[in-house]
């Protein structure tokens, strides 16, 4: 892959844009830039990016709500890889401007970075992985693996897997979440019962991002 950085300035902020070229994929450019958000409930600020047309937190939500847990039961950790939620905490508590993605959203998201099959590989943080499997965060996502909490209370999975609920919902009274994982570069979408607890990325409703050509 080429990486052509530029950095601009523009009302105030300062966006941090990079051209990513697909050899293998010749015709397809996407451009990436980020930025911050400041939550006005409770004055969290978080990176956010904009991949393709999309733009996306590039942190985990971390919005205190009854029910809502810490990886691990660990406050500390909720600092690092934000807080865990059930579906239907996930469809709720995004803020204003902003929803929980669904499904074809983080299809669209796959597509933009390469396709399933490097999507792992490019959304990925570069370090915090199990085994130091971490990924290249080609693109900004900045995807940790904060794990999950079953129904039953325990937890699983920190430092191997990152699942994002989307707003989909799956038979038998479970939803559909995107699962990458330490031991591969892929991604993919599974289902899980909607008691369970997983990590919440946001998307934005319209962006109001305006990229300069160079």
């Amino acid at each position: 892959m080429l990486f052509v950085i530029f950095v601009f300035k523009r009302s105030r902020m300062e966006f941090r844009c990079f051209r990513t070229f697909l050899l293998f994929f010749a015709s397809a450019m996407f451009v990436a830039c980020s930025e911050s958000f400041t939550d006005p409930r409770d004055e969290q600020s978080y990176d956010i990016v904009q991949i393709g047309s999309d733009v996306w937190m590039a942190e985990n939500l971390n919005y205190d709500i009854d029910g809502s847990v810490c990886p691990e039961g660990d406050k500390r950790n909720c600092s690092k890889f934000g807080r865990l939620y059930t579906w239907e905490m996930a469809r709720s508590f995004c803020p204003e401007g902003w929803r929980l993605p669904n499904s074809a959203d983080f299809g669209r998201l796959i597509a933009n970075v390469g396709g399933a099959d490097v999507a792992g590989e490019v959304l990925k943080s570069k370090r915090g992985w199990y085994k130091k499997k971490n990924g290249s965060d080609a693109f900004g996502f900045k995807a940790l693996p904060a794990g999950f909490r079953k129904a039953g209370g325990d937890f699983d999975g920190i430092g191997g897997y990152a699942h994002f609920w989307t707003a989909s919902s799956a038979p038998l009274e479970r939803a559909e979440f995107l699962m990458l994982e330490f031991s591969r570069n892929t991604a993919v979408m599974d289902a899980a019962g909607r008691g369970e607890l997983r990590s919440v990325r946001c998307i934005r409703e319209q962006s109001n991002i305006k990229v300069k050509s160079i």
